[in-house]
């Protein structure tokens, strides 16, 4: 493992869910010395900075701050192509002249590994999302391509590599199948985890603050106090994006509201107005935003939208879950927390007071939920998190040391 100082870089998309997952290995590969430039859109440079890396602009075009993504999945592929198309000259007009000795990217930063490679630098990928595994391009890509529009989306990812300065100019190596990369997700979470390429892949599961409070301080340090005399804590918390759900949260309040056995926490984000939601009933407190992990380690539940990185945390905190996915790759996140043992799916248009009441009652009341939520929690805590990120990317380091030396030499 190297501990010389190197310049590391790390290119990203502005979608929080993509951002925090790696904030922590930022962080801590700046407390080991590192240099570290973080390129991505100046609207969430308030998170970057306080990890100590230093914020690049990068100016990015995709739909993050209004969630209008199209519901046509080629076209949503397509505005991520654009957006590297348009991020890789100002990635260029700082790296070029400053160049890092290893690159990280999102799995979504395209020309974060573009310009890596037209640099001949080492580069890394940082995935917060299922990784492809072995048939993946047979069983998933292959009913992509038939979409309309799909070929004359590959024609112009093709184009572009061709004249970007990529080494890798088949698509679907460059897109779908990275050198190297970190799943910063459970394995448990990852479909065909067994035929994942783990010379290419390692799961180093959710990664949290290596100074984090034990469990039963967390939340009291991120500013939130468990009420005394509550009973069980429930979490509702649909995450960042689709939050615009006020039908959906007076059901929650309908359902958990005023039981003197529970005490409701309850997320609504930034776009839905407090009078959407009716009285408040007693033990019920709303908030735009909370600590959600550290109130994860005081719950007895939780209902997520089985975003990835509310999954990942339900896991390591051993918190049974409702999924009522929203969009994306919720859905097949809410089976797989189905399959594992831990959850019930309940589907938005069927999440009445009742189902979502029922729900809670017999996760609460499952000796074999407790049980496998338990298990998977052993099993996530196990998969290293922050620490053994980091390692492994001063491992890379040092590999490229060497490397370099070698061909000085």
């Amino acid at each position: 493992m190297s501990r010389r100082r190197a310049h590391i870089a790390m290119a990203g998309i502005p979608a929080v869910s993509h951002v925090l997952p790696s904030l922590e290995i930022i962080r801590e590969l700046v407390s080991r010395g590192h240099r570290v430039t973080y390129a991505n859109d100046p609207a969430v440079a308030g998170l970057i900075a306080p990890t100590g890396a230093e914020p690049v602009p990068c100016v990015s075009g995709l739909p993050v701050a209004d969630n209008r993504w199209p519901d046509d999945p080629v076209a949503a592929m397509e505005l991520f192509l654009d957006d590297a198309v348009r991020a890789l000259p100002q990635l260029r007009a700082f790296y070029d002249d400053d160049p890092a000795d290893l690159y990280l990217y999102d799995i979504g930063a395209y020309a974060g590994r573009a310009l890596a490679e037209s640099q001949r630098r080492p580069v890394l990928q940082l995935s917060p999302t299922l990784v492809g595994w072995e048939g993946y391009e047979e069983e998933v890509g292959a009913r992509l391509w038939r979409l309309p529009g799909a070929d004359g989306y590959r024609a112009k990812f093709t184009r572009w590599l061709a004249g970007c300065g990529a080494t890798t100019t088949d698509m679907d190596a460059f897109s779908g199948r990275p050198e190297r990369a970190l799943a910063l997700i459970p394995r448990a979470m990852q479909p065909h985890a067994d035929r994942v390429d783990t010379d290419r892949v390692t799961f180093v599961g959710t990664c949290v603050p290596v100074d984090e409070p034990a469990p039963g301080a967390a939340a009291e340090a991120a500013g939130w106090t468990r009420p005394a005399g509550a009973g069980r804590v429930l979490l509702v918390s649909l995450g960042s994006a689709y939050t615009h759900r006020p039908k959906f949260y007076r059901r929650c309040l309908a359902a958990f509201g005023g039981r003197p056995d529970l005490h409701l926490v309850l997320q609504i984000g930034k776009y839905t107005d407090l009078a959407e939601l009716g009285e408040i009933p007693p033990h019920v407190e709303v908030h735009r935003w909370v600590p959600q992990r550290a109130i994860l380690e005081r719950a007895d539940a939780f209902v997520t939208h089985a975003g990835m990185g509310g999954c990942g945390e339900g896991l390591r905190a051993g918190v049974p879950m409702i999924a009522v996915p929203q969009g994306a790759e919720q859905f097949m996140n809410a089976d797989r927390l189905v399959e594992l043992g831990v959850a019930r799916r309940v589907d938005t248009e069927d999440a009445t007071a009742e189902v979502l009441r029922t729900a809670l009652d017999e996760l609460l009341a499952d000796p074999e939920v407790a049980r496998r939520s338990a298990e998977v929690r052993t099993a996530a805590l196990a998969e290293g998190g922050t620490l053994r990120a980091a390692d492994l990317v001063e491992e890379m380091l040092g590999r490229a040391v060497g490397a370099s030396r070698a061909r000085r030499e």
